[in-house]
């Protein structure tokens, strides 16, 4: 069994009263034709103890998402709307937003070797949150880091804690991040694609350390990914996202069970060995050719680019003439599924 499927029912006997909720979440920003969205109007919700995936390819806002719910956008970026986490964070001043960040809401960045302090022991690295937000002493913080390094498999006896980022492996390294995200126990942990710079193998591991710390400690996720295969094995609900927009959302076995729109239709179909998947499920590909790696035709538009009706027209096969022309509003599909589609399957 899938432990996020045990950290689901775990979570189902507990308070579904959500820990965090979006509204209207927009991010724009200054452009030589004027201000433009380059997230536009997001909103959703994440209880207590669930895991949500928010799936889509690079450039559609998904890190974007992530900053802003953390308070770390650019300096020429604005986030206007509501991120609901107690009080709203968009409101809160910087002081008390580093009272969260790291202690009630932690990252986990793509990239360990950009996330980590390259001049810094790990060790230190790692105890430098603790001693911030739980006012521990310098002894009694390298002593819970050990713990922590412990846990994610980096054992002191034979990781010295004095080790330097570029004396681990791109595993070892993202290991580190992880326990730095942890150290404090967090209530939301948001992992922006924790694998990519990883092989297979590791890539596993990761998200199996991952998944397991987040049910011990009864943690929320948000687990930002672009593969559809990841979300479908480690998340409750999920978010579809393209160009800034969600176009399509539900219980993650819902949406797999009815790809309704062609964004996420085309991101299935794109998954290795998917024909055979689509076979079994009934499924037609309008971008699969036999014998070939299914792709969707295009790119995903510049937040400069983006069209001013459905940003996924240039490449969508159902595209019709009201697709250019008008923005599409989310229609429920099912219990909790829906998707932001004219033409929808």
């Amino acid at each position: 069994m899938n432990i996020f499927t045990t950290c689901k029912k775990f979570a189902s006997s507990h308070s579904i009263l959500n820990l965090l909720t979006v509204n209207n979440l927009t991010v724009s920003t200054e452009h030589q034709s004027g201000s433009i969205n380059i997230l536009d109007n997001l909103n959703f919700n994440l209880e207590r103890g669930k895991s949500l995936g928010v799936v889509g390819e690079s450039g559609c806002g998904k890190s974007m998402m992530a900053l802003a719910i953390m308070g770390l956008l650019p300096d020429n970026m604005t986030a206007s709307g509501e991120v609901l986490f107690g009080s709203n964070l968009l409101s809160l001043p910087e002081k008390e937003l580093c009272q969260i960040r790291g202690n009630k809401i932690s990252m986990v960045f793509q990239e360990p070797m950009s996330a980590l302090n390259p001049v810094l022991p790990i060790g230190f690295q790692v105890a430098e949150s603790l001693r911030l937000h739980k006012n521990l002493s310098r002894h009694q913080a390298q002593q819970q880091a050990s713990k922590v390094l412990d846990r994610v498999g980096l054992p002191s006896q034979k990781y010295s804690h004095s080790l330097y980022p570029h004396q681990l492996s791109g595993g070892q390294r993202q290991r580190v991040v992880i326990a730095i995200a942890m150290a404090c126990s967090p209530e939301l942990i948001i992992a922006d694609e924790p694998t990519t710079a990883l092989d297979v193998t590791i890539q596993a591991q990761i998200l199996a350390l991952i998944a397991e710390l987040v049910f011990e400690e009864n943690m929320s996720l948000i687990l930002i990914t672009h593969d559809l295969g990841v979300v479908a094995e480690n998340t409750d609900e999920m978010l579809v996202m393209y160009a800034g927009r969600i176009v399509e959302r539900g219980p993650t076995k819902n949406v797999f069970k009815n790809l309704a729109h062609p964004y996420t239709r085309g991101l299935f179909a794109s998954i290795p060995d998917s024909e055979k998947v689509n076979s079994e499920q009934g499924l037609q590909s309008e971008y699969s050719q036999t014998n070939r790696l299914s792709t969707i035709p295009g790119r995903v538009p510049e937040f400069w680019e983006r069209s001013k009706g459905c940003s996924f027209a240039d490449r969508c096969p159902r595209v019709q003439p009201q697709c250019s022309s008008q923005v599409p509003e989310e229609i429920q599909l099912g219990t909790a599924h829906s998707t932001a589609c004219f033409f929808h399957y």
